[in-house]
């Protein structure tokens, strides 16, 4: 692969001190491709431990309920003064902690002070690397609506960075149409990294975490899951949407968009590969069928029975707007000849649960609806199941052996997946049946 030009994003835990962030820098120094770097705030150091971003959102609770935030506060700049002692920098840090007093104090915004995690980071880093800081808020922007605003960005922080043969970048911030701070979403700074390597048209974005890469299976379920050592932007779509990520999902588009592929690293065991996204797999490389199993609990089936309903034209379509208009989205949507079952978040249904039922009733006129609470979809991905013969056969068979009751079944059209509903109670060992069958092959 060429690799003239890398982006590498650092997640809080990589930063939570000033021994985690000489282990950044080590490996940010010992590749002259990694031009442009993405620090988030520093985490956790250990379990107990309040991330840097939570304390900033406190201070800003504190101070608009009318309280004293002096304390928590000192408690960020005194984490910060540790960091910059640790790494043997000199660095103005009260001049920061004070703009950030002043500005709660004046009843800013909650995005503003959870910015100021990254910004500082970044600040010290960049110090600490000899590189010059870019501020994030110079060249990403959000629209009116609160989305990215992507042509602009590209084009703005693409131009910046050009100006520059290397530079840290805070991750998790922009500016919004209002010219004031806005943050993305938790986890965001991968959201920054994605759109920093599309803006300078990286050759990588490399993503350093505290895992050696994506799992085949969720760890706390299945005992030792293997390493995805490569997976496709499509299949983590899959997976990510049932929950096994360890990165922000929406950091994928910017980079698929512009064929860049992803390295999730680990910055403890830096020599181990990670996991690599691609559009496709790399040339000669060959793997098993299934690449990952993931799955979510606590969904709810509205199974809705009508006599001839396949020949009343707009039938599905007239039920999932009812869902639609009450705020409700839609999981998967088994159909049968007289009957169409909708799968929905259980709580969300719930809330809303009457209303629904009312509507539904109104609108279709249906022989029965039934409600089955507390079931698990579990979704088994693999690009090649499409060409290997057996593989549903072979999860049938594997729950079956387990004792597993199968409730709903559904493929997509790309035979990309097949979802498995299954009860809430044996969603950990079907998911313990899946891997032992599916990927110990």
């Amino acid at each position: 692969m060429n690799r003239n030009t890398v982006v590498a994003k650092f997640g809080g835990t990589s930063l939570a001190d000033a021994s985690q962030i000489k282990k950044a820098c080590a490996i940010i120094n010992a590749d002259p491709a990694r031009k442009y770097v993405v620090m988030s705030a520093p985490g956790k150091r250990y379990s107990e431990d309040i991330k840097i971003t939570d304390m900033l959102y406190k201070a800003h609770a504190q101070a608009k309920a009318g309280e004293d935030f002096s304390d928590t506060l000192h408690g960020i700049a005194d984490r910060y003064a540790k960091i910059i002692d640790g790494l043997g920098i000199t660095f103005d840090l009260d001049a920061e902690i004070q703009e950030i007093a002043e500005r709660l104090k004046a009843g800013t915004a909650a995005d503003y002070p959870a910015s100021r995690g990254e910004y500082i980071n970044s600040k010290i880093i960049a110090a600490y690397l000899g590189r010059p800081f870019v501020d994030a808020a110079e060249g990403i922007f959000f629209t009116e609506a609160g989305t990215l605003d992507e042509a602009r960005t590209f084009s703005v922080l693409g131009e910046k960075l050009k100006a520059y043969d290397s530079a840290v970048i805070p991750g998790f911030y922009g500016t919004g149409a209002d010219g004031q701070i806005k943050t993305f979403s938790r986890g965001g700074s991968d959201v920054t990294g994605s759109i920093v390597a599309r803006s300078v048209n990286a050759d990588l974005y490399e993503n350093w975490t505290d895992v050696s890469g994506m799992l085949c299976a969720d760890p706390r379920i299945v005992k030792n899951p293997r390493v995805i050592e490569h997976i496709t932007y499509t299949e983590l779509r899959e997976l990510s949407y049932m929950g096994a990520s360890v990165l922000h999902e929406d950091a994928v588009f910017p980079v698929r968009q512009a064929g860049i592929p992803i390295n999730i690293r680990n910055t403890n065991r830096s020599d181990d590969a990670g996991t690599l996204i691609a559009a496709s797999l790399p040339e000669g490389v060959t793997r098993k069928t299934v690449t990952g199993i993931a799955g979510r609990k606590g969904f709810c089936s509205v199974r809705v029975e009508k006599s001839m309903m396949n020949g009343e034209t707009g039938f599905g379509a007239k039920l999932l707007q009812v869902f639609a208009q009450k705020g409700i989205p839609f999981e998967h949507c088994p159909t049968g000849i007289d009957t169409i079952s909708v799968i929905v978040n259980g709580s969300a249904f719930e809330s809303r649960r009457e209303e629904i039922l009312r509507e539904i009733k109104n609108v279709l006129a249906p022989d029965f609806i039934t409600i089955e609470k507390g079931l698990s979809a579990i979704a088994v991905v693999g690009a090649g199941m499409v060409n290997v013969k057996g593989v549903a056969a072979k999860i049938f068979t594997a729950l079956a052996e387990a004792g597993i009751n199968i409730r709903m079944i559904d493929q997509g059209s790309d035979e990309l997946n097949i979802i498995i509903g299954v009860d809430d109670a044996d969603y950990v060992s079907a998911v313990n049946a899946l891997y032992k069958a599916m990927m110990l092959e």
